[in-house]
């Protein structure tokens, strides 16, 4: 079955939610404001050491790492989940973008030795191997990236291995900033990561039911928008950000709503949310 195929009938249940964004410090602080309770106002995301590390290694952790656990720890958290049993997709449209810029000035200097930490830190699937060591696990786990589309790419695969599976799976997306010079030709404003725990669409206790269907792009309309205008420059600016409609549908407890989410060139991904009684 082709990706097409499975994501055009792919229903599932969310059963938790991460959240740590420029603003926004974690889903139970973020409803209000996703809401239009309370003001949005943009602050650079602290992130925090990943306490699942020992020490040296939560030492060693770069921003992905530890934006990837801390929004990864509160899905699970929110979920009443053992992250052991989880399989998982970890999605991002980069990667290290610190670590990238320390390799790539080695390499052009005089002395080209690369740090084998750095090394390690930089593949895509290094936060994934952190989390999945950090909580014993040894179950699947899957590391993608789609560009801009890397959300939907994520969701639409974790949605697909739910399906596959009948079991749960962890999504969690995450973009961080690179430095000076790569920050020029791709300008990301800030940290945001969004970790989501994905059941079959019957599972109790689930926050909202989502529905996802590949459609043309040309013929989708425009993308979904965030109500409040700061959130949705967030939204816009940092690829891992493009799950704030859906969010925002969630914290609103939007009895049904359709949201367009941005994909490839040709494909947009609708979302049907339907809230759950």
């Amino acid at each position: 079955m082709s990706t097409a195929q499975s994501a055009s009938k792919l229903e599932v249940a969310i059963r938790g939610i991460g959240l740590l964004a420029p603003g926004l410090v974690s889903w139970p602080a973020a409803e209000p404001v996703l809401r239009g309770d309370a003001a949005y106002a943009w602050a650079d995301a602290a992130l925090p050491p990943p306490a699942r590390l020992p020490a040296a290694e939560r030492r060693r952790a770069g921003p992905s790492i530890r934006l990837a656990m801390a929004v990864a720890d509160q899905a699970v958290a929110h979920a009443g989940v053992d992250p052991q049993q989880l399989a998982t997709v970890f999605a991002a449209s980069g990667g290290e973008g610190s670590n990238c810029h320390v390799l790539c000035e080695t390499l052009a200097g005089a002395d080209r030795q690369l740090s084998p930490t750095r090394f390690t830190n930089s593949v895509h699937n290094a936060p994934a191997g952190y989390w999945h060591i950090a909580v014993g696990s040894r179950s699947a786990s899957t590391s993608l990236s789609a560009y801009d589309g890397s959300f939907a790419a994520g969701l639409i695969e974790a949605a697909t291995q739910v399906a596959a599976s009948g079991g749960e799976v962890l999504l969690v997306a995450v973009d961080v900033p690179y430095p000076e010079p790569l920050h020029r030709l791709r300008p990301l404003p800030g940290a945001a990561g969004v970790a989501l725990v994905l059941a079959p669409a019957d599972a109790p206790g689930a926050l909202a039911r989502i529905a996802l269907e590949l459609v043309d792009s040309t013929r989708a309309g425009p993308l979904s928008a965030c109500a409040d205008v700061g959130l949705d420059a967030l939204r816009s600016a940092i690829p891992a950000a493009a799950a704030l409609p859906l969010l925002e549908a969630i914290a609103r407890r939007s009895t049904e709503q359709a949201l367009m989410l941005g994909y490839l060139p040709t494909l947009a991904l609708r979302a049907l949310i339907r809230r759950t009684a």
